[in-house]
């Protein structure tokens, strides 16, 4: 991990990334910054939903990273991040990553983590650039449930659409989940690493790492966004810029992340 990361732990917020962003906007980042909460108490999601966060049997911390491209040249930072989480996983926990896909680690574009396709974490990237000569200050949220899936699953109540998984049904049953502090520290660690890269090349180099994790490939998927009549398709991976590749109706078209949904048809 880089000395630049200034690393802040918090017992309670609202929202780590809130917490950031009203920095960002306040002209107030210099160098990179992670800030975990025991307990986030108005989490965010995508598209203005929540996320539920429970103490103890989450974690949830947010990143703030200056880019030297624009906004414009961060494409497929959200699938980059999914790689970056996965790696730090694998180190916390002393896990190979092949270990973990056997055991049903998978992605699901363009932000989440699943596990045998229960939603096991999330995340969120918001920021931007406040004049073209300053860094791309992007705040990165990351939630992941580490155990007591069935707690979350009671808390969601009818709000969830999918089954909900945690960490400790990840790993061997030998094994005893890693502290809450050593996982951060190698998730930021992991973080920085895969970051500084991306910055440097772009995402293309990752596009093939990414597919092996990708978890609708050539199914049968449905695209819906607000006020957007849904498409159906069949999911043939992604492009060099993240972009996911739907094939329909003898085509294939690139959807690119926005504020949509993508399911598996039932």
């Amino acid at each position: 991990m880089t000395a630049n990361c200034i690393l802040e732990r918090v017992a309670q917020t609202k929202s780590t990334n809130d917490d950031l962003l009203a920095r960002w906007r306040a002209g107030e980042l210099i160098d990179p910054v992670a800030r975990i909460a025991h307990h986030q108490t108005a989490g965010k999601g995508r598209a203005g939903r929540s996320w539920l966060a429970l103490p103890n049997d989450s974690i949830s911390f947010s990143l703030a990273y200056p880019f030297q491209r624009s906004p414009a040249e961060l494409s497929g930072l959200s699938l980059l991040i999914g790689l970056a989480v996965i790696s730090g996983i694998a180190q916390a926990c002393n896990i190979s990553e092949a270990a973990l896909y056997q055991s049903g680690l998978r992605l699901k574009w363009p932000n989440d983590l699943l596990l045998n396709n229960t939603k096991l974490g999330g995340i969120l990237i918001e920021g931007g650039q406040a004049k073209p000569s300053d860094p791309t200050w992007m705040i990165i949220g990351i939630g992941i449930n580490l155990r007591n899936a069935k707690e979350f699953q009671i808390a969601l109540a009818n709000q969830a659409m999918q089954q909900v998984g945690s960490l400790d049904q990840l790993i061997p049953k030998t094994t005893s989940l890693p502290d809450v502090e050593f996982l951060w520290l190698k998730l930021i660690e992991s973080l920085e690493r895969y970051l500084s890269d991306f910055d440097r090349q772009g995402f293309s180099e990752y596009q093939t790492q990414w597919e092996r994790w990708d978890a609708f490939k050539d199914q049968k998927v449905v695209i819906s966004g607000a006020n957007k009549e849904p498409i159906h398709g069949v999911a043939k991976g992604i492009d060099y810029s993240g972009a996911l590749l739907l094939e329909l109706d003898n085509q294939t078209i690139a959807i690119h992340a926005g504020d949509i949904s993508l399911r598996v048809q039932s």
